[in-house]
């Protein structure tokens, strides 16, 4: 069985040594594995070479054949498993950094406290990850685009602001409608579009409004913390802003208008793998979330 699951993992993972990282062993173990497992079978599995590593004929079909039976097996244990009422085991989760500080990292304890045999193995990284490769059982996304191997469930819409401290304003004035960003020193975040123009609507009528400046990053807290000492105008996500707005720290310059980078539609979503399988420990998170980080809409 441990090479079964060794070989579907090779498979997945595209190679010997990221299988061999996870499991904390050399790479001659999982090469050891799979070499005894084809002698085993008496045919090749995988085609090799210096630069890639392809499944054989033969072993498209024998993939076929046993990974639907290690699934099974898996829920078989996770079924007798969940009849002691209780979620355990690792549960990989990743989100964009800035959501996953500000909005995923505060609920994790009462996830802990609900459920203390599980662990997490939380992913905060602004790069796209492909999440069957590294493993992901839950990602949180900042839009709807998904492949047909995934589930989404969206957890709530998302608005932006364009906001600027108190000091700012003091020292730049305000601003009597959007168009005069143009002609202010802006900070902008380093994502296609977003950098160069900002959008607005008001009674149906969208404005596109050109936008420049000294500062361009690439995350969104920086840009917050930007705002916040003053720097300049910032076109923020209200989930990362509404509590600075509400104690005064920020300012949105923009009050009676929508404002967008892309799209005036977006929101935050929670992926899983479209599988007949769910474990329990999975099934438990993706609840807590849904329950809690709903909560964040507004």
């Amino acid at each position: 069985m441990d090479s079964l699951k060794i070989f579907c993992a090779v498979v997945q993972q595209g190679s010997f040594a990221a299988v061999a990282r996870d499991m904390g062993v050399d790479p001659s173990a999982i090469s050891r594995s799979i070499a005894l497992l084809e002698s085993e079978l008496g045919i090749r599995l995988f085609q090799r070479s210096t630069r890639a590593m392809a499944l054989t004929e033969a072993g498209e079909r024998y993939l076929s054949r046993i990974a639907p039976l290690i699934e099974e097996l898996d829920r078989a244990k996770d079924d007798v498993t969940a009849l002691k009422a209780d979620a355990a085991g690792t549960v990989r989760v990743t989100a964009s950094v800035a959501f996953g500080q500000k909005c995923l990292m505060p609920l994790l304890p009462a996830l802990h406290d609900e459920y203390p045999n599980l662990q997490l193995d939380v992913l905060l990284t602004d790069v796209n990850i492909d999440l069957v490769t590294e493993r992901i059982d839950i990602a949180l996304r900042l839009g709807p685009s998904y492949g047909a191997d995934m589930i989404g469930v969206k957890l709530f819409s998302t608005h932006y602001r364009v906001v600027a401290s108190p000091q700012y304003i003091l020292k730049a004035g305000p601003i009597a409608k959007p168009s005069e960003l143009a002609d202010r020193d802006c900070l902008r975040q380093a994502l296609p579009e977003y950098r160069s123009r900002w959008l607005f609507k008001h009674k149906g009528i969208v404005e596109e409004v050109p936008v420049e400046g000294w500062f361009l990053i690439s995350g969104a807290l920086a840009l917050r913390q930007a705002a916040l000492d003053g720097w300049g105008p910032a076109l923020l996500a209200n989930w990362l802003v509404e509590e600075d707005l509400a104690a005064g720290r920020l300012v949105d310059l923009c009050p009676d208008f929508e404002a967008a980078a892309t799209s005036f539609e977006t929101g935050a979503w929670l992926l899983y793998p479209s599988r007949s399988y769910i474990p329990t420990k999975v099934r438990a998170t993706i609840d807590f979330l849904r329950a809690n980080l709903r909560s964040k809409a507004g």
